[in-house]
C-alpha cells in the first residue's frame, strides 16, 4: 500500500510556553511547508484548536492552568476535536508516564531536547494517520447514507404494497358490496308495487265482506291496517335513503382504490378527500361518547393534474397521524372536544391549489417542526410509528407533484399541514 500524500495545507498548532522550544518548532514546521499557528500555553491552545480545528496538535507536557495531559482530554471529550492527532513533547522516559499519557489520549510522543528530524517524521506520521482516519470517517458517513437510502427505499416499497395491497382490497369489497344492493335497490320498487296489491286487497275485503270472524276481527285491530299503509311506505323510502347511502360508500372506495393506480389523471381532490374520510370514519368514535368532529371547508376548485392514488395515501397519513393524537390527548384527559378542519382553496396567482389539514391537538414544538418529513422519525412508542409516513407525503408532493407540503402551528394552537399543488402537471413527471 503506498503512502498517503501528505497534506501541507492541514493546520498545525503548537503549544508550548518556552519561547525558544516554540520558535524551533515553528521553523522546522514552516520550512517544510507546514501551516502552523503558535499558542503560549494550554488555555490558549484550547481556544485556538476550537477556533482552527488543526489536523495536528503539538504540545508540551507540562504548562501552567492547562498542562498537556489535561488538554489531551479535553480535546478527545470535545466532539469538534475529537479527531485530531496529538504528539506531547516530554522529557520524561518511563513507560508509567507514557501509559499515563496514552490514557490522557495522546497519539505520540517526542522527547526533549527535540531532534528536528525526529519531529519531521513523526509529524508526517500523525498527519497520515489523521488522513486516514479522515477518510475512514468520510467512507463511514457515505455507507450510513448509503445505508440510510437502501433503508428507506425498503420501507417506502413496504409502503408501497400496503397501500396497493389496500387498494384492491378495498376495491374487491365495493364490487362484492355492490352486486347485493344492486339486487335490493332494484327489487324495492317490486316490494312496494306488491305490498300496496296486498293492502288493496284487504280493503277489498273489508268493503264486501265486511262481517268476518272474531279472530280475524281481533287480528285486524291488533295489526292495525291503517298504520301499515302509512308506515310501509316510509319503511321502502328509508330503505332507499340506505340503499343510496351504501352507492355512495361503495363510490368513495372505489375512489379510494385508486392507491393502485400509477397514471395521473385530472380528477377532484375533494373525492379524494372524502373518500379517506370514509375509510377513517369508524376511527374518528373514540368512546365514551367522544368522537372527533370534521369540519370540511371547501372552496370552488377546478379539476387538477395528480396521481391520485398517490395522493389519497398523502390524505390517508396525514389525517391518520392527526386522529391517532387526538385519540391519545383525549385519552389523557388534555382535550374533550377533538376537532379536524380540512379547507381548500385555489391561489389564483399562482394557478395553484392549497390543502389545509388542521386539528386542535397539543402544538408540535418548533424543534420537531423541522424534523417531521425526515425519513425514520417518529414521536410516537417503538412500534407503533416507522417514521416514513410523512417523509413519504413529502416526496409525493415535492416530488411527484412538484408542489410543496409544511407542517405549522396554527394562530388558535394545534397541529396544521399545508400542501400546495400546481393545477396542471408536465405530461412526463419523474
Amino acid at each position: 500500500m503506498h503512502d498517503l500524500p501528505v497534506q501541507h495545507s492541514l493546520q498545525i498548532l503548537v503549544i508550548e510556553d518556552d519561547a525558544t522550544t516554540r520558535l524551533l518548532l515553528q521553523r522546522t514546521l514552516e520550512k517544510e511547508g507546514y501551516n502552523v499557528t503558535l499558542a503560549e500555553d494550554g488555555v490558549q491552545g484550547m481556544d485556538k484548536a476550537l477556533s482552527i480545528s488543526p489536523a495536528l496538535i503539538i504540545s508540551d507536557w507540562v504548562m501552567p492552568e492547562l498542562d498537556g495531559m489535561e488538554l489531551c482530554r479535553q480535546v478527545r471529550s470535545h466532539p469538534q476535536l475529537s479527531g485530531i492527532f496529538v504528539i506531547l513533547l516530554s522529557s520524561r522516559e518511563t513507560v508509567a508516564d507514557r501509559v499515563e499519557g496514552l490514557d490522557a489520549g495522546a497519539d505520540e510522543f517526542l522527547s526533549k531536547p527535540i531532534d528536528p528530524n525526529e519531529l519531521k517524521a513523526r509529524v508526517r506520521a500523525g498527519l497520515r494517520q489523521y488522513q486516514l482516519n479522515h477518510q475512514l470517517k468520510a467512507a463511514n458517513y457515505d455507507l450510513m447514507l448509503t445505508l440510510q437510502k437502501l433503508q428507506q427505499a425498503q420501507a417506502q416499497l413496504i409502503q408501497s404494497e400496503k397501500m396497493s395491497s389496500l387498494g384492491q382490497m378495498v376495491a374487491g369489497i365495493a364490487h362484492e358490496i355492490n352486486n347485493p344492493i344492486n339486487f335490493i335497490e332494484g327489487n324495492l320498487s317490486f316490494a312496494e308495487d306488491y305490498i300496496q296489491d296486498l293492502l288493496n286487497i284487504i280493503y277489498l275485503y273489508q268493503k264486501y265482506f265486511p262481517d268476518v270472524p272474531e279472530d280475524l276481527q281481533a287480528l285486524l285491530e291488533d295489526t292495525d291496517i291503517e298504520f301499515l299503509t302509512e308506515d310501509s311506505k316510509q319503511l321502502i323510502d328509508s330503505m332507499r335513503v340506505g340503499a343510496s347511502r351504501i352507492h355512495k360508500i361503495i363510490n368513495h372506495l372505489r375512489n379510494f382504490s385508486r392507491l393502485d393506480e400509477a397514471d395521473m389523471k385530472r380528477v377532484d381532490i375533494h373525492d379524494g378527500i372524502n373518500s379517506t374520510l370514509i375509510m377513517l370514519q369508524n376511527r374518528l368514535r373514540i368512546g365514551s361518547g367522544v368522537e372527533i368532529e370534521v369540519h370540511k371547508h371547501y372552496g370552488d376548485l377546478p379539476k387538477i393534474d395528480c396521481y391520485p392514488g398517490q395522493l389519497n395515501q398523502v390524505f390517508l397519513n396525514i389525517l391518520h397521524n392527526a386522529i391517532y393524537f387526538l385519540q391519545e390527548y383525549v385519552k389523557n384527559g388534555d382535550l374533550t372536544n377533538p376537532k379536524i378542519e380540512i379547507s381548500t382553496r385555489c391561489i389564483e396567482a399562482e394557478d395553484t391549489v392549497e390543502i389545509n389539514i388542521l386539528n386542535n391537538g397539543s402544538s408540535i414544538p418548533e424543534a420537531t417542526i423541522s424534523k417531521v418529513f425526515d425519513p425514520f422519525f417518529t414521536t410516537k412508542p417503538v412500534g407503533q410509528g416507522t417514521g416514513m409516513g410523512l417523509s413519504i407525503c413529502y416526496q409525493i408532493i415535492a416530488e411527484r407533484h412538484r408542489g410543496h407540503i409544511r407542517c405549522f402551528t396554527p394562530p388558535d394552537g394545534g397541529t396544521g399541514f399545508a400542501i400546495e399543488i400546481p393545477r396542471r402537471q408536465p405530461e412526463e413527471n419523474p
